[in-house]
């Protein structure tokens, strides 16, 4: 993991700030994540968490799901990174390589929730697999990127406390 300089902090920023602007599109019941993923300076892809084919038939966010679940796997929702690369993979196929995916969360006034640390193995494995260069998130202590690969090693040692 490693913290932008100063200058790369407030270009993170902008795109975190972008990613929020999706995230309040978002249709899950739980929570509102979005996501953007930019190469040179321009989103290619963007994506909120909601049900399949945003449609609210599909959604089952409130019921009872088995506690034996994965942490990523309690929801009916795609992800919101998810969606962004399939975004990216429609719209820029030849940008995606490289690129950098910004998630983040807000709560019901829209503001920014700050990240906890990489868990979600299905999206680590996704983003390593279509060739993104770096997951970006804002924790307490600012915003952090982490290589992709290092993201999907610490997401499989995640402990929920």
């Amino acid at each position: 993991m490693t913290v932008p300089t100063p200058s790369e902090q407030k270009e993170a920023e902008k795109w975190m700030l972008a990613a929020a602007e999706v995230a309040k599109d978002a249709l899950c019941l739980r929570a509102k994540c979005g996501t953007v993923i930019v190469s040179d300076g321009e989103i290619i892809g963007s994506g909120y968490n909601a049900p399949p084919l945003d449609q609210e038939e599909n959604r089952t966010c409130l019921e009872e799901v088995s506690t034996a679940k994965p942490k990523y796997d309690k929801t009916c929702c795609l992800h919101a990174e998810w969606r962004a690369i399939l975004d990216a993979l429609k719209r820029n196929p030849d940008k995606i390589v490289g690129a950098k995916l910004y998630f983040t969360r807000v709560d019901e006034n829209g503001e920014i929730i700050k990240s906890g640390r990489p868990f979600c193995t299905v999206c680590s494995r996704l983003a390593l697999d279509t060739g993104i260069a770096e997951f970006l998130l804002w924790h307490d202590e600012g915003i952090c990127a982490y290589p992709t690969a290092e993201y999907n090693k610490l997401s499989y040692h995640y402990r929920e406390d």
